[in-house]
């Protein structure tokens, strides 16, 4: 049986796991009518405080101290001798412009439907407006992670569950790619 499965997918063993997973997940924002989908966005307000690098932010909320993880995307990393991680290329850029954009300034988060990461952080999207509809034209004005993603800081990850974006993300980072924006102009 175990044959005659891999026979009817043989593409199935040259897909790499982290392809398998993003194709996954936009499968999954598509059936549940979740990608970039309108209607009413809960969110909650913060003011960010800092800036650990260009994806991960700490903010006020609701009287408390949150280390918050952008979802949907993965801007390169900073160096951080502490964890031995090296700088990647466009990671400072990722971070300044993250820091520029946003320290000291009011945001509204949105879950999805994992809230917690491994490391405890608060996963959300980071809106610089309170959105009203969550369209996909509001994403693209209002919508702090497809901001990083349309000027080339950020390329997608998608981490099921949380793919209530994934499909427009996706279609953000090819319009930055094509137009060699950020990072996307480096590897031309």
């Amino acid at each position: 049986m175990q044959k005659r499965r891999l026979a009817l997918f043989p593409f199935l063993p040259a897909i790499r796991t982290f392809n398998l997973l993003l194709v996954i997940a936009l499968i999954a924002a598509v059936l549940s009518g979740c990608s970039g989908n309108p209607g009413k966005v809960k969110t909650v307000p913060a003011v960010v405080t800092s800036i650990a690098d260009g994806d991960t932010i700490h903010v006020k909320l609701d009287g408390r101290e949150e280390k918050v993880r952008l979802i949907g995307i993965n801007c390169p990393e900073i160096a951080h001798p502490d964890l031995n991680i090296k700088e990647q290329p466009y990671g400072q850029e990722a971070a300044t412009y993250t820091k520029e954009r946003l320290l000291g300034k009011k945001v509204w988060l949105e879950f999805d439907a994992g809230q917690r990461d491994k490391y405890g952080r608060l996963l959300a999207y980071a809106w610089l407006e309170q959105p009203v509809s969550g369209s996909a034209q509001e994403v693209r004005s209002k919508m702090f992670n497809a901001e990083l993603l349309l000027k080339g800081y950020a390329q997608v990850m998608t981490v099921p569950p949380n793919v209530k974006y994934a499909g427009l993300f996706v279609e953000l980072q090819r319009e930055a790619k094509e137009a060699g924006r950020g990072l996307w102009g480096r590897a031309r």
